[in-house]
């Protein structure tokens, strides 16, 4: 009697899963009745930034404690937060100051290169660490449930503090060549607060790409540097234009860069022979427009993402 095989059950079909996919409509239905929610899933922006103030003490605290880490185990600690930049504008000096002899062009030269080193170097950094603020914290960002614009903001505070650390000795260089404390010292003030917004919101732009593009992180030295010698750290930008017959819109973009126009207030604002004449024309609404520009952006374009942080 010849045998016969029975062929195997046919395989039900299964609803695929993983991102990307909707989840059954029974299952919806299931979980929207007994009050479950996706699991991180992305808050409205009001409640994002809800949650973002009642984890304030957090981010101060986060911040204080990368900066107190940073230079640990060197032996002169937290000197290395004046001292970096001080060494960076003493290079500059001796190769624009000396050697191309830059400073004849301009008054009080020293002044105006650590005045324009400290503040682009805040800049700088507040956007290299904030590349790295998801993908160099991956580990926090899988372990715990916050809002992950916690890293990117707080690594910027900590560069702020770093910034107010070494306006005490800018203050000392200011004094020593003859730079007298005057009512527009005050202006360093605002001037900060507008730069700060503009950096944070730059860094959460660059903590959503950096989390999406890991070797983002090994191009943006290279990138800044170059940004820097568009922003006249080391050159005054007003001199650099004078004479030369040059496209309307490359003035305006070297007049509308938002680190020459944060570097030029904080010069206006501490140094006397750096007058208003050697601003660009309407240059508090630059700087107040470029902060708005970039944090309002720069917020909304990293909380879009939210619910994909760590993942993946």
């Amino acid at each position: 009697m010849p045998q016969t095989t029975l062929a195997p059950p046919a395989p039900t079909p299964t609803r695929p899963s993983g991102p990307g996919t909707a989840p059954d409509p029974e299952l919806r239905a299931l979980a929207e009745r007994h009050g479950l929610t996706v699991s991180g899933a992305r808050v409205s922006l009001p409640e994002y930034t809800r949650q973002l103030w009642h984890r304030r003490h957090f981010i101060t605290s986060f911040a204080t404690a990368k900066l107190t880490a940073m230079y640990t185990a060197a032996k002169l600690g937290q000197l290395w937060q004046v001292l970096t930049p001080l060494l960076n504008a003493a290079v500059y000096y001796l190769i624009f100051g000396v050697l191309l002899d830059t400073k004849k062009h301009v008054p009080d030269y020293i002044p105006f290169l650590v005045t324009g080193v400290f503040v682009f170097t805040f800049l700088q950094n507040s956007v290299m660490t904030g590349t790295r603020a998801i993908s160099g914290n991956l580990g926090l960002v899988r372990a715990l449930h916050f809002p992950r614009a916690c890293l990117p903001i707080s690594f910027c505070l900590a560069q702020l503090q770093q910034l107010l650390y070494s306006m005490g000795v800018l203050s000392v260089i200011l004094l020593c060549f003859g730079q007298t404390p005057t009512w527009s010292w005050l202006l360093v003030f605002p001037a900060l607060t507008l730069q700060f917004v503009f950096n944070t919101g730059l860094a959460m732009i660059m903590a959503r790409l950096g989390a999406r593009t890991p070797d983002l992180a090994q191009l943006m030295p290279f990138i800044m540097r170059t940004w820097m010698y568009a922003s006249g750290v080391m050159f005054s930008i007003s001199v650099i234009l004078q004479g030369r017959h040059l496209p309307k819109i490359v003035v305006l973009l070297l007049n509308g860069n938002p680190a020459a126009v944060y570097i030029d207030l904080m010069r206006f604002a501490l140094i006397d022979s750096f007058t208003a004449k050697q601003l660009p024309p309407h240059v508090w609404a630059f700087a107040a427009g470029w902060a708005l520009l970039a944090g309002v952006i720069g917020f909304v374009y990293f909380w879009k993402a939210e619910e994909r942080y760590g993942r993946g």
